[in-house]
């Protein structure tokens, strides 16, 4: 793939990605802001919708040959402006909703079920199998090809090897890949653990539906959370094939399993919905209405639904607005434990107290 197709590429999946954003969401958060039923079709949150597709479509076409011509820094100019044009949309539906008063005179409440804690989503362990059985394959083709390997090494980084900087083969060295499938194999299983204890996303307008719509959303997101583990260990494994000289596949070779890491979420999200709520109404189900709307709290999320700040909020992890995505509470303690220490760990490597690793590209 040479670099101009491999620039395309990228500006045409980043923008297909930003466009397919939007209708992900639950028809009652346009843009990441909370509005009720009845007027998630209203004209002016139908405006921003298409308007927001025109700038979107307008700006591929200015960026794609920026990007093919100078590089990968005009890729990620692209992906600003593609969250400048979510976050302009956002202000506006939501200065609409400020002007029209649209929860005026509406009963507002939230829904809490307990089932979560009592009974809560199990982690799939059989789903981190595949991770597993690709980081043990690895290993010990590795080790069975250690005592053909050369003096020295290329220098092995992200998902590639750079060539022209080569180390003494050590087992250290020549095992790395399988490390790093061996964290990731680790990993993912406690982010799936701490996704699947966050809030859960229910509607107070269907506690009951929107609770069972949830659970099945979740499920369905920490299998797929588990496989993306199989995938990174995938790409490892072509990565590591590479630093063994034992085949010459290009970066692109290990990069392409990720790209499943990627869709396979967004095609269970586009089928289901946020939250599930795409999902069909079971019997008695369908004209399920509390009488309330969900509480009106945009004042605590921030940057178009992507940070959430609520020091009267026990959540620490909690679904954020935007995509597919959770986010912390930045307004409690918890998330200040974590902010501090990740402030002390750079203090210190700033200051030489403590070596990080050095930094190196995936690509």
């Amino acid at each position: 793939m040479t670099p101009v197709v491999a620039a395309l590429a990228a500006v045409v999946l980043i923008g297909c990605i930003a466009l397919i954003t939007p209708a992900l969401a639950r028809p009652t958060l346009p843009f990441g802001v909370r509005v009720p039923d009845d007027r998630a079709a209203d004209p002016a949150v139908i405006a921003q919708r298409r308007a927001y597709v025109r700038l979107v479509l307008l700006a591929m076409v200015l960026f794609a040959p920026l990007t093919a011509t100078f590089g990968q820094l005009w890729l990620a100019g692209f992906g600003v402006a593609c969250l400048t044009l979510y976050h302009r949309a956002h202000l506006k539906v939501r200065a609409a909703k400020q002007a029209g008063r649209w929860l005026a005179g509406r009963r507002q409440g939230v829904t809490v079920n307990t089932s979560f804690r009592s009974d809560p989503v199990r982690l799939p362990w059989r789903w981190i199998l595949p991770a597993v059985a690709i980081t043990l394959a690895t290993a010990a083709f590795g080790r069975w090809r250690y005592d053909a390997l050369p003096a020295t090494l290329a220098h092995f980084h992200g998902l590639g090897v750079d060539p022209a900087r080569r180390a003494p083969t050590t087992a250290l060295a020549a095992f790395e890949p399988v490390l790093f499938q061996a964290a990731v194999t680790l990993a993912f299983p406690a982010l799936t653990m701490v996704l699947l204890r966050a809030r859960p996303d229910l509607d107070a307008a269907r506690p009951a539906g929107s609770a069972r719509r949830y659970r099945v959303y979740l499920r369905g997101m920490a299998r797929l959370c588990l496989l993306g583990a199989a995938c990174v260990n995938f790409s490892l494994f072509i990565a590591a094939l590479q630093l063994w000289e034992v085949s010459a596949a290009g970066t692109a070779a290990a990069v392409l399993p990720l790209a499943a890491l990627l869709l396979g979420p967004l095609a269970w999200e586009w089928r289901v919905g946020q939250g599930g709520h795409r999902l069909p109404a079971l019997p008695g189900e369908e004209k399920e209405d509390s009488g309330l709307v969900q509480r009106d709290d945009d004042r605590h999320w921030f940057l178009a639904g992507t940070v959430y700040a609520n020091r009267h909020d026990p959540a620490v992890v909690l679904h954020a607005r935007f995509g597919q995505t959770w986010t912390l509470n930045l307004g409690h303690p918890v998330t200040w434990a974590i902010a501090a220490a990740l402030a002390a760990l750079v203090l210190l490597a700033l200051t030489g107290v403590i070596d990080l690793p050095e930094r190196q590209s995936l690509f």
